[in-house]
């Protein structure tokens, strides 16, 4: 295996086939981005209990390092909901939500996501997260809006409520305040949440996240909210990021590390996901462990900036294709538009009604919970369906980090269990109508079999992890058939094989032979056959009675079996049987 180092500057690839055409597409699409992320941004940062200037400055510097390092041509980096979710989940109970103490461990723990993530990319370890489950990220992000959403019932309400604890907690906590609800920041937060829905539904291609933020702050203005003591998002003390690094955390590094570790893998998982997706559906090409670089650097950098962590964003990137961009100089077009609004329109964000933002919050978690793919998971695979309900009841339950590592555990068991337990089917040959033999299941579609031969096909690995489980197939099927002593050993689905899996084909062999009978292995694969000599399974069967095919291998066990038997069977099986005794007699008696 051959090792490829990271590159230094990826982006010098895409920059040397820039033009003014691709240019000016990328501006656009840049332009769109920026209309859009402010709101996002903000509700962002709200959902990962940071003040909303933070979710802007993540927008900003994320987008450009992510672009300038990773791997896609249009996927854009910056605060996404899941990893919003877990960082506030994570950190809750470690500092007041919003205080400085907070925002310190929310910039040393994105540093950390970061390096995590760059090792990871450096170790090439793009390949292994393909490992995890997709049940995992549809319940991780289930039980992320349900907690998100859930979190914003109290700013919905106009309730203050004491914040943190699990779904259960908080809904509880809501319920009691009840009576203390607000009716004009009810109206607010509705108004906000219908007129996005509409936009959504109904003029998708226009900025319904802004323009449903500019009617709830309208409605909030006429009916003077904030002298009704309707709470405010508040004004940002800059406009754009500072060189801040995070010191006063320092020594929480090892607290933070399990909850960066978390934060890593959801980033690389949405990332990559959304990475690969658009690199198929355009027709190019994509290097996961370039885009973990990317990332990396993206969040390492940007807690030196004030940045949270931030990855690969699906709604910014859809809109970035759907814009036109070309190459991702649309992100670093996006972020400069972002800061040119931002020195134009800063002062505008301290009159968000938080009832607002509420709406806004609780649009995004509606539409982060997949219904159709969970229905889809519970209804086609059960051991799916296993690892959806582990992910899914700890993220509510328990804490939403924890969540992912029982997801991540539960798919690597799902994993080890089915790989322990191939398949290990008895095969029969039928004639099709074109004359040719082809071997078929014998007991699920009932196929007549030869009194002395059997045809055994091993699909899957044969391993340490799946020997016990082969023995006692093996055991039953030599049980249910004690006449048919000659057996052909088809390896299918076997790529390799250990040292114990070969001791149990060894095993076999001696068991089969001790009952006066043959054993015969049909294999193609070169990697496997080299496998078979060196664990002495070849020495063990002799050369002869190893064969490229199961017709090779049928008509050598034709010479082992029993002529007196087949004398008088009537199955003739084998195309070879109408050379054996008996076969006049049966021709006659077809006729």
């Amino acid at each position: 295996m051959t090792f490829k180092a990271p590159r230094l500057f990826p982006a010098q690839d895409w920059l040397k086939s820039i033009s003014r055409k691709s240019v000016a597409d990328d501006a656009f699409a840049g332009f769109s981005n920026a209309a859009i992320v402010i709101p996002q941004g903000v509700a962002f940062a709200t959902i990962a209990g940071l003040p909303p200037e933070y979710g802007l400055y993540t927008a900003m510097i994320t987008a450009v390092i992510a672009a300038l390092w990773g791997s896609s041509m249009v996927m854009i980096s910056g605060p996404t909901t899941a990893i919003s979710a877990v960082l506030f989940a994570t950190l809750q109970g470690m500092a007041p939500v919003g205080s400085d103490r907070f925002i310190e461990l929310a910039l040393m723990m994105t540093i950390l996501v970061g390096l995590f993530q760059i090792v990871a990319g450096l170790a090439r370890l793009g390949g292994l997260v393909s490992f995890v489950s997709h049940s995992v990220m549809t319940a991780f992000t289930a039980a992320a809006a349900v907690l998100i959403g859930v979190s914003q019932l109290a700013g919905a309400l106009g309730l203050s409520v004491e914040s943190g604890g699990n779904v259960a907690e908080r809904v509880f906590r809501v319920i009691q305040a009840i009576d203390g609800v607000s009716l004009l920041a009810l109206a607010i937060s509705a108004s906000t949440l219908v007129s996005l829905v509409l936009f959504q539904r109904y003029f998708p291609r226009l900025p319904g996240f802004l323009i449903a933020l500019v009617i709830g702050g309208a409605l909030a203005f006429m009916l003077d909210a904030a002298e009704q003591g309707v709470s405010m998002v508040g004004a940002i003390p800059a406009a754009l990021p500072s060189f801040a690094p995070p010191t006063g955390a320092l020594g929480d590094i090892a607290t933070l590390a399990p909850g960066a570790a978390a934060i890593a893998l959801v980033g690389l998982l949405e990332a990559i996901s959304i990475g690969r997706a658009f690199a198929v559906r355009r027709r190019e090409k994509f290097d996961a462990n370039q885009e973990m670089i990317g990332q990396g650097l993206s969040n390492a950098l940007g807690g030196l900036f004030q940045c949270y962590a931030g990855s690969g964003s699906f709604t910014r990137s859809g809109v970035n294709e759907t814009a036109g961009a070309k190459t991702p100089l649309s992100g670093v077009f996006a972020s400069g538009f972002l800061c040119l609004m931002l020195l134009l329109a800063a002062p505008l964000i301290a009159y968000i009604p938080t009832p607002a933002m509420a709406g806004l919050i609780l649009y995004v978690a509606w539409r982060l919970i997949d219904f159709k793919e969970l229905r889809h998971i519970v209804t086609t695979s059960r051991p799916e369906t296993v690892i959806l309900a582990a992910t899914l009841l700890a993220g509510l339950l328990v804490e939403l980090d924890f969540a992912i590592y029982v997801g991540v555990i539960a798919s690597f068991s799902v994993f080890i269990y089915e790989s322990s337990r191939p398949s290990l089917r008895v095969s029969a040959p039928v004639v099709t109508a074109s004359g040719r033999r082809k071997f078929r299941n014998a007991d699920m579609h009932g196929i007549p079999e030869c009194p002395q031969i059997v045809t055994v096909r091993l699909d899957g690995p044969l391993y340490f992890g799946s020997v016990e489980h082969l023995e006692h197939e093996l055991d039953a099927m030599r049980q249910m058939r004690p006449r048919q002593i000659h057996m052909v050993f088809y390896l299918k689905g076997v790529g390799k094989i250990d040292l114990s899996g070969a001791d149990l084909l060894i095993s076999t062999i001696r068991s089969v032979r001790e009952a006066g009978g043959s054993f015969r292995i049909v294999a193609l694969f070169p990697p496997l056959l080299e496998s078979l000599r060196r664990l002495h399974v070849i020495e063990e069967i002799g050369e002869n009675h190893l064969h490229i095919s199961k017709g090779d291998a049928i008509a050598a066990a034709i010479k082992d079996i029993d002529l007196s038997i087949c004398a008088t069977c009537d199955k003739r099986v084998y195309l070879e049987c109408a050379k054996l005794p008996g076969a006049e007699t049966c021709a006659r008696v077809g006729q």
